[in-house]
C-alpha cells in the first residue's frame, strides 16, 4: 500500500500477475500446513479466509507493533562501525557502472519576494514575467 496516495493497489496487481489468492489488510496471520488463515477487518466485522501457499498478503496496522527507537538507542547506532563489503566477496560479478556522474552543482540561489499593492499589480507583474 503507497504512503503517498494510499491507493492500495500493490498487493492486488501481483497477485493477479502471479495468479495467487490473495488476504488483503491482514490483522491476523496463522501458517497452517500448506496454507495460511487470514483474519481481516471488514465492516460488519472480522473476516476469516483460508489460502492454499504461495498466497499474497498484505498488512493491516494492527498486524504488529511498531517498536520505536529511543534516543539513547539512536545514539548507540550512531557509533556502530559500518562494516563494507565489496560485491565481489558476495559472489556478485563486477561491472562496469551503469551510470556516470557528469556534474555536480548547487541550484541558483533564490531571489527575494516582493510585495504588491493589490491584485492587479500582481498580476501585471506576473505577466511581464511571463508567468501568466
Amino acid at each position: 500500500q503507497a504512503i503517498d496516495d494510499d491507493c492500495n493497489q500493490t498487493g492486488q496487481l501481483l497477485a493477479a500477475m502471479l495468479d495467487w489468492p490473495q488476504g488483503t489488510f491482514a490483522s491476523r496471520v496463522e501458517l497452517e500446513d500448506g496454507a495460511v488463515r487470514v483474519e481481516r477487518e471488514v465492516d460488519g466485522g472480522l473476516e476469516t479466509l483460508r489460502l492454499r501457499l504461495p498466497a499474497v498478503l498484505t498488512a493491516d496496522l494492527r498486524l504488529n507493533e511498531p517498536r520505536y527507537a529511543t534516543l539513547p538507542n539512536i545514539m548507540k547506532a550512531k557509533k556502530k562501525p559500518l562494516e563494507v563489503v565489496a560485491a565481489g566477496e558476495l559472489g556478485v560479478p563486477a561491472s562496469a557502472p551503469r551510470l556516470k556522474v557528469l556534474q555536480v552543482q548547487e541550484p541558483p540561489p533564490r531571489a527575494g519576494g516582493e510585495k504588491v499593492e493589490s491584485v492587479e499589480s500582481l498580476l501585471g507583474k506576473l505577466r511581464h514575467a511571463g508567468r501568466i
